[in-house]
């Protein structure tokens, strides 16, 4: 009996001991730098803003969707804040409220070509991509906007004690995001959805209202990532959030959370954030080319995504 339990521990817990044994790699390889309390505020600092925008992009994948919109609503919220500021002389927090009401627009503009229009979820996000890089060019110009007002560095580079303020941001939201799925109903129809679409349809669940509601979360946060990012950076840059949708499907997927849809953990996402954003790190400190860094995140996310059609496969059978 005691075999069979610390075989299930380790198998519901097997992400962890991934993160624990990178960890330990790391360590020995860089000679202890890894693991001193610089390097893990960095960590904890360079994986705030995709760990906030993985949150969103739990619950679309959850559903069996995908959002690739994410890294230009990154890209659109870093340039209209801090035009905002800059050239429209508008208060600090308010161009962040209008940041984010335009990030969750985009969100629903999303789910209304999913849910209403009936365009695959794949195209219309890639269509939005399209767009909204385009804008962020338009806005800048192609150059970077800065001098805003240095009290914005409390989303990405202030710190409360030794803790980065960005990464006590990207916690709350974690908090937020794992109540959402395991204590309110609007979890139980996000599992429901992605489990079977058409049996939630006859069910009761208004799918399409629960996909522009999914959407427009994905947005919000997405457009709260472009926030941190904005701060962390100091200027506006209308190519910044490119390809970064590609890490935050690949830390949701690691996570755990089934691209079939219906199956995933917000605590297995906050183990692929980790996971994700410490092989970055460690890869940066052992001076490994950034090509290298895109052969193995495509590895992780191709091994992710196999284990998970595997594993699907043998349920069928």
């Amino acid at each position: 009996m005691k075999t069979l339990n610390v075989k299930n521990i380790v198998k519901s817990n097997a992400i962890w001991f991934v993160f624990l044994a990178e960890v330990i790699i790391f360590a020995i390889a860089s000679g202890g730098t890894f693991i001193s309390a610089n390097n893990i505020i960095n960590i904890a600092r360079q994986v705030s803003y995709y760990g906030i925008a993985s949150i969103g992009m739990t619950f679309v994948i959850l559903i069996a969707g995908i959002d690739l919109s994410i890294g230009s609503i990154i890209t659109i919220v870093n340039v209209v804040c801090a035009y905002l500021m800059v050239n429209a002389g508008l208060n600090m927090w308010l161009a962040v409220a209008v940041s984010l009401i335009l990030a969750m627009a985009i969100g629903i503009l999303n789910g209304a070509m999913i849910a209403s229009v009936g365009i695959p979820a794949l195209i219309a996000t890639f269509a939005s991509q399209t767009i909204f890089e385009g804008v962020a060019y338009l806005i800048s110009g192609g150059r970077p906007i800065a001098g805003y007002d240095s009290s914005f560095g409390i989303f990405g580079r202030w710190s409360l004690g030794p803790i980065p303020i960005c990464a006590i941001i990207m916690i709350a939201c974690f908090a937020i995001g794992s109540f959402i799925l395991n204590k309110s109903f609007f979890g139980r129809y996000f599992y429901a959805i992605g489990g079977n679409e058409e049996a939630a349809e006859l069910s009761g669940i208004r799918v399409n209202r629960i996909k522009y509601l999914i959407y427009a979360l994905s947005g919000f946060f997405a457009g709260l990532a472009g926030i941190v990012l904005l701060s962390r950076s100091g200027s506006a840059q209308s190519t910044v959030g490119k390809g970064l949708e590609f890490d935050v499907i690949t830390c949701v997927v690691l996570g755990g959370v089934s691209v079939n849809g219906g199956v995933g953990r917000m605590s297995g996402v906050v183990a692929g954030v980790l996971i994700i954003g410490s092989l970055t790190n460690g890869m940066i400190l052992m001076d490994i080319s950034d090509y290298t860094q895109m052969v193995v995140k495509g590895l992780v996310l191709a091994v992710a995504v196999g284990i998970d059609c595997m594993s699907k496969k043998r349920q069928i059978n």
